[in-house]
């Protein structure tokens, strides 16, 4: 097992003593749902703060959510990187999608023992989801274009960020070719310049513009 709470204090120091709780506990309560059913893969277990907590508030290091925000985490799996989200931001609301009800099982469970009051967890397909949202965010769920399909109509067009509306996708490895296929305005973030860790050398996150 390699990394645990204090990755994440190391690059957000100025936590408060809920977030340091809330954080802290996923490690447990992933744990004991990973005996139940597949939410994580076995070998990943031991580095859940850095492979999928961390991972997931990469988010943050582009665009610092505003209180009132919509946030939609499509594909969110066991909840990544949408529950990570909702403890630093708990004045923004996320909704988090997927169409597997296990897994939207283990999202209530953990949210409802993390006592999360801004996040709504739907077992639905992405394309399904009703409302309008400033990001969409998502983890290695699918290419950029068909990310891009199911997006498009759910983003607000009034921004209130310090970067465009759209989608955040965190992804891996040579991406250039997905990009390519958008034929829309995107950027491209590599992660090694947030996070020292060697797991990150390879990981990107893709701002699409909407």
């Amino acid at each position: 097992m390699t990394g645990n709470i204090n990755l994440i204090k190391k690059y957000f120091p100025r936590l408060t003593d809920l977030q340091v709780r809330q954080f802290g506990d996923l490690q447990q309560l992933y744990s004991d749902w990973n005996e139940k059913i597949n939410v994580i893969s076995r070998r990943d277990i031991g580095y859940l703060y850095e492979r999928h907590v961390l991972h997931s508030l990469s988010v943050s290091k582009i665009v610092r959510f505003r209180p009132g925000s919509d946030i939609l985490d499509i594909g969110t799996g066991g909840g990544f990187p949408g529950i990570p989200l909702a403890i630093l931001f708990p004045q923004t609301k996320f909704t988090l999608a997927d169409s597997v009800k296990k897994k939207i099982g283990v999202v209530k469970s953990i949210t409802q023992s993390l006592q999360l009051k801004n996040v709504v967890p739907l077992a639905v397909r992405a394309e399904n989801v009703p409302g309008y949202y400033d990001f969409v965010t998502c983890r290695a769920v699918a290419r950029l274009s068909i990310l891009f399909n199911w997006a498009q109509k759910k983003i607000k067009k009034r921004s209130r960020h310090s970067i465009a509306n759209g989608m955040l996708c965190l992804k891996g490895g040579d991406i250039k070719n997905e990009a390519d296929e958008l034929n829309v305005p995107c950027r491209i973030y590599d992660l090694s310049d947030f996070f020292q860790e060697p797991f990150f050398e390879t990981k990107k996150l893709v701002h699409v513009r909407m």
